[in-house]
């Protein structure tokens, strides 16, 4: 349960591990870059396109069903600036218990870019706590045609440090996942999930 915590609000807030490296991921669908920055920080630019229309796309991030149907069983969602997206692994569990994931809705351009910031829990190192108002990821949406759309998400903040760089391989794998079971939802009508 632990790991799948970590790997949703990852999905939201992605870390990188070395400069300027390229990556294809599962069914090479999610390209992952990685690369510095001159303020000794990290970005991971992860970028993926989905045979389907930007307003499919765009409700998948921004309503419940949305969420249900690629990222968890259980969510809630005030979708506004200063609002606040809120997910459950567990299905058996409730929205607000320990296991919920909340994530700030900070700003957004509708159907064209989208700005998170996770609330870290106590699932995460004291390290990564200390720089949580630090730690952003910016989603961009573009319309490629009618019924195409490339997503790109950009994980902004994280310190080019050897504990962070420990991280990064299993949030890269685990955000990979999770863009796979959008695209998977998206193309097929069919929720990517299976608890």
């Amino acid at each position: 349960m632990k790991n799948k915590l970590l790997h949703l609000v990852f999905l939201c807030i992605p870390f990188a591990f070395l400069a300027q490296e390229a990556t294809t991921l599962p069914q090479n669908r999610v390209l992952s870059i990685i690369d510095s920055t001159d303020a000794g920080n990290m970005v991971l630019t992860q970028s993926f396109e989905i045979n389907v229309p930007l307003d499919s796309v765009w409700n998948a991030y921004t309503t419940e069903q949305g969420w249900k149907n690629w990222a968890a069983p259980l969510a809630q969602i005030d979708f506004k600036i200063n609002g606040i997206i809120q997910t459950n692994y567990n299905e058996r569990g409730a929205i607000g218990d320990d296991a919920t994931i909340t994530l700030h809705v900070v700003n957004y351009i509708p159907k064209r870019m989208l700005t998170l910031q996770a609330e870290l829990t106590e699932n995460f190192p004291e390290f990564m706590k200390k720089d949580e108002k630090e730690l952003f990821n910016m989603v961009v949406f573009e319309e490629i045609s009618p019924l195409k759309t490339k997503v790109i998400s950009y994980g902004i903040g994280y310190k080019n440090n050897e504990k962070y760089k420990s991280l990064m391989k299993f949030f890269i794998q685990g955000n990979a996942q999770s863009y796979a079971n959008l695209i998977s939802y998206l193309e097929t009508g069919k929720s990517s999930l299976n608890y």
